[in-house]
């Protein structure tokens, strides 16, 4: 039998909890399991007024609010900081935090992983000015292509992230490992008082309210239900999109039948799922939909837009539906097929169960450390590799 080797690993991320977002869950998951392996693992993260005082494995940085994106720190490295001398380091964003790991791996000929989590492209509106200078410059993707070409290897979430990479010129070797679901941290989460008012079919949609996230698609479906079903739907999370979102439901005369929780912890948002009957979701910039594979751990069938990870989150037919991207009319027919017919719903409950069973966080987390391990003996074999620079903007003439 082959002897396991155990790694000082630094997860560097400019997004971890208690932030609601799928990044900062498959980093807490990693971190924990790798912990459970026997490894020596570190969360390196921007400082959160709204963290625990105490966090097993995870070491803050000073940060300050990002005032244009909700919920997200800008952070300060420093090597004081750091709480080892790391063997590898794996990056979750190439951003501030995902930098840092970079230089600690350039700098100290350390294995570099990094997984593209996100297609960054549809988060530039979050930047003054990004969106347009990408649209000219194609900085977006030049950026990434010179962030992830310095890794070893690179974890891409889903086979489509897989082609996105390809298409961004990323010429590592890319393994195509999804982030782990904890079914049982789902189950065990305590119950809330339900959102649903009694006698209402419960509906479920679970995300950040931003504009990347089409959440307008599922209400105006949800519109359509309410015409032939006494549906209540209810949202998690929180987000800038909030109130005009709001006013989308006022003019459709649902606002009614809505309720908005707000922003929940991770470890609690498991209650809410175990009590919804149908899980909706809209958004086309997914490079996993994270959200779909957690509803659908503890039975509960999704329809959602196929559209980049989302098309692997769904077992068609099966555990769900998936629909065209802006298409609400279809969404809400698929919904009330399945809300006609209970038989036909607990059906696909089933499947939907035995279809997420396939991701449990301990098999994922072994197949991260697999790359860790190929990381290594890559860069024993090319450590002088060519680099790809990162883009410069053209200088103004004076």
């Amino acid at each position: 039998m082959f002897a396991v080797r155990l790694y000082r690993v630094g997860l560097f991320t400019d997004m971890y909890l208690p932030g609601p977002n799928g990044v900062a869950t498959s980093v807490y998951l990693l971190l924990r399991e790798l912990r459970r392996m026997g490894h020596e693992a570190w969360v390196i993260a921007p400082q959160d007024p709204e963290a625990p005082e105490h966090e097993e494995g995870v070491v803050r940085v000073r940060s300050v609010p990002y005032p244009f994106f909700e919920g997200t720190r800008l952070a300060f490295p420093s090597p004081r900081k750091l709480p080892t001398e790391f063997e590898i380091t794996h990056t979750h964003t190439p951003l501030g935090m995902g930098l840092w790991g970079m230089q600690i791996a350039r700098r100290h000929e350390l294995p570099h992983v990094s997984t593209f989590h996100t297609n960054y492209e549809k988060y530039a509106h979050y930047i003054p000015g990004l969106a347009v200078l990408d649209k000219y410059t194609g900085i977006m993707r030049r950026l990434g292509r010179a962030f992830y070409n310095r890794a070893e290897v690179v974890i891409a979430p889903t086979h489509p992230v897989q082609l996105l990479a390809e298409d961004y010129g990323i010429e590592r070797p890319i393994r195509v490992i999804p982030t782990g679901i904890d079914t049982d941290l789902l189950l065990s989460a305590p119950e809330p008082p339900s959102p649903w008012p009694a006698g209402k079919r419960r509906l479920l949609t679970v995300g950040r309210l931003g504009k990347e996230k089409s959440f307008e698609v599922v209400i105006e479906a949800f519109a359509q239900i309410r015409q032939a079903c006494d549906a209540h739907l209810t949202h998690v999370g929180e987000g800038p999109e909030r109130e005009a979102l709001q006013r989308r439901a006022h003019d459709l005369g649902v606002l009614e039948h809505i309720t908005w929780v707000g922003a929940v912890p991770y470890r609690n948002v498991g209650g809410y799922f175990r009590l919804a009957e149908l899980f909706l979701f809209a958004s086309e910039t997914e490079t996993q939909g994270l959200v779909l594979w957690e509803a659908q751990a503890v039975g509960v069938p999704v329809v959602a837009v196929g559209a980049g990870g989302t098309l692997e989150g769904v077992e068609e037919g099966k555990s769900g539906y998936l629909v065209a991207p802006q298409a609400p009319r279809e969404m809400a027919a698929r919904a009330l097929e399945l809300l006609a017919d209970e038989g036909k719903r607990l059906k696909f409950a089933q499947a939907a169960r035995q279809f997420a069973d396939r991701r449990s966080a301990r098999r994922i987390a072994e197949e991260i450390v697999a790359c860790y391990d190929e990381a290594g003996e890559i860069l024993r074999a090319e450590p002088q590799r060519l680099i790809f620079p990162f883009p410069r903007l053209p200088r103004a003439e004076v």
